[in-house]
């Protein structure tokens, strides 16, 4: 009876974690109605391949030596530019150098697709005088523009935004960018049957992720004690942020029969 609850007790166990890395590992799941376009789309949206930067050994011992956690890869990138000496005559030296008031970190609290964000282009097909099944398939009848951005005023607002992306396209798995466009002319295959004495109605939405979370600000200095070197940030602030991110070169399709126009 004991070796029955041990093994019961380490199935459940074996259980949870698989579950639980199943759960760290899923991306975002694209419904059905959702098609990639990239090939498609008549006007070429540059990727947005931001670069997680890797910090250089002396910005890594920086970066972990901070009580807050650095995340802006503008100030990696500056923290890489940074040399300092390991001279033995720095003994009893002392500096404070303020390397100014930063977006330090973003931390991500909620990752939520919309996948019709915006609609973006109606195609219609009237079969009400015909006598057998139409069909209909998608085509973009105009260049189409579509923005995300910020939900509030923040500082800083495109460092902001580069960690918000980051985590977003981590999290999600899928191309994103603050502004993407639909060029005009842009078609997709798939076929919707129109039946008689029907007028069919194909809508196409610019999907978008909702980015929810809190940025972390705060004055930054350089601290150099003798060969020891440190971060050290005050004045910490933190404030919660929203954003829209546009899925690129993705396109929802919602499809509709009526019997009469709309």
């Amino acid at each position: 009876m004991k070796m029955k609850r041990i093994t019961i007790c380490v199935a459940v166990l074996l259980s949870v974690c698989f579950s639980s890395i199943y759960m760290t590992e899923a991306k975002t799941k694209i419904p059905s109605s959702v098609l990639d376009i990239s090939k498609e789309n008549t006007y070429p949206n540059p990727a947005q391949n931001l670069p997680y930067l890797q910090p250089s050994e002396l910005a890594r011992e920086l970066s972990e030596s901070s009580t807050v956690p650095i995340e802006n890869p503008n100030l990696i990138k500056q923290l890489n530019e940074t040399t300092i000496s390991d001279s033995p005559l720095a003994v009893g030296y002392r500096a404070t150098i303020y390397l100014g008031r930063w977006a330090l970190n973003y931390e991500s609290s909620e990752t939520t697709p919309h996948w019709e964000y915006q609609r973006i282009n109606s195609n219609l097909s009237d079969n009400r005088g015909g006598k057998a099944a139409a069909q209909i398939h998608y085509k973009q009848n105009d260049q189409k523009k579509i923005r995300g951005g910020l939900t509030s005023e923040v500082p800083m607002v495109e460092d902001v935004k580069n960690m918000m992306l980051l985590k977003a396209m981590k999290k999600t798995n899928l191309p994103l960018s603050f502004e993407t466009i639909i060029g005009s002319g842009t078609k997709k295959d798939q076929i919707y049957n129109v039946p008689v004495k029907k007028m069919g109605y194909l809508y196409a939405y610019a999907p978008a992720i909702s980015e929810k979370g809190k940025v972390t600000y705060g004055e930054v200095y350089l601290e150099l004690k003798g060969n020891k070197r440190k971060i050290n940030v005050k004045n910490i602030t933190s404030q919660g942020i929203g954003a829209w991110i546009p899925v690129q070169d993705h396109l929802s399709f919602g499809y509709m029969v009526s019997d009469r126009p709309r």
